[in-house]
């Protein structure tokens, strides 16, 4: 009996998390958990949208401010921020968000390249958009989130 590939390997799951006004989602394999806002110890000469380190469970995790990373307004962080805790490529990072709201599967043809004018976000920090019934979401590509122009 022949297998066949399922549409559904073609799907992805996603996190959706808010950042001013606008949806985001990023692939739930890489989000380790979604933790409330906690104290962030502050680290000379990094980056400045690196906040700082958190000790997670006695794992000490760099912490990034996707708001300044991304060049919009700051805002205090309350009951609503979440970090949300990343692993890529050995690398474990916590993305500091406004709010994160659902997890949602997307069928893969949903996905649509960026377009040329997206707003205030760098477009190299995009992999495409997402339509889905009326909601519009943006989905980070994280290789380009988490490394530095400058290295």
């Amino acid at each position: 009996m022949e297998v066949t590939e399922t549409t559904a390997s073609q799907d992805l799951k996603v996190i959706v998390f808010q950042l001013k006004d606008e949806e985001y989602a990023i692939e739930v394999d890489y989000v380790q958990s979604i933790e409330r806002m906690q104290t962030v110890t502050r680290i000379p000469k990094v980056s400045p949208y690196i906040i700082g380190v958190m000790n997670l469970r006695g794992i000490i995790t760099p912490v990034i401010d996707l708001r300044k990373r991304f060049g919009i307004e700051e805002k205090k962080y309350d009951e609503t921020t979440r970090i949300l805790v990343l692993s890529k490529d050995n690398i474990e990072l916590g993305l500091i968000v406004d709010s994160a709201n659902d997890v949602i599967d997307i069928p893969a043809e949903k996905i649509e390249p960026t377009p040329e004018v997206v707003g205030s976000v760098e477009e190299e920090y995009l992999r495409g958009v997402i339509k889905l019934d009326r909601r519009l979401f943006t989905l980070l590509n994280l290789d380009k989130v988490l490394h530095d122009k400058q290295s």
